[in-house]
């Protein structure tokens, strides 16, 4: 009687430990619930290789400049700038950096100059067509120290939106930072 006794208890406990490890896993398998996500970009999904581009080991917003700059153009400009800038004292750990091409736009070359923290990057536009080859590039991209584009950010035409996209952006920048131990 006592042994059965035993045997219960033991049963009893392998069942509380064991059930919810099982739980889990069916709910993994069957889909039972929606995964989060904290970014406010589009992860890219597999990532893209920049290293053929541009090898850094650091952070950088990236932008590639289009043949014609309009207001959404405008914007993307001053966001990846105002970014780097309200990063503060991490600004050292990332970049902001522009990609041109043969077909980018001469016009907005100087608002480029007046932005003292963007760095430009002169890039063939077949290069750019292999990197970006399923991806559209009309948007902010986030890459990793790996050379890695990992997050896409959709362009704004009107000014207020485009500032509160930055925010989000930032958001992102400054939590893979905190994350990150390189760049």
């Amino acid at each position: 009687m006592v042994i059965q006794g035993h045997r219960k208890t033991f049963i009893l406990v392998a069942v509380i430990f064991i059930l919810p490890v099982l739980l889990a896993k069916l709910a993994l398998e069957m889909g039972w619930f929606n995964r989060a996500s904290t970014n406010n970009g589009q992860l890219l999904e597999p990532s893209l290789d920049l290293s053929m581009l541009d090898s850094q080991h650091k952070w950088r917003l990236l932008y590639l400049l289009p043949a014609d700059c309009d207001s959404s153009c405008e914007n993307a400009l001053i966001a990846i700038n105002q970014v780097w800038v309200a990063l503060g004292r991490e600004q050292d750990r990332a970049e902001p950096v522009v990609i041109l091409t043969d077909n980018s736009d001469s016009r907005p070359r100087q608002q480029l100059d007046k932005l003292t923290g963007v760095r430009l990057l002169n890039v063939a536009s077949q290069d750019v067509n292999e990197v970006f080859k399923d991806v559209p590039t009309d948007g902010i991209f986030l890459v990793d120290t790996l050379d890695n584009v990992i997050l896409r950010y959709p362009l704004q035409t009107e000014q207020q939106q485009a500032v509160l996209h930055s925010r989000e952006i930032l958001a992102d920048l400054r939590k893979l930072l905190k994350l990150s131990r390189i760049g």
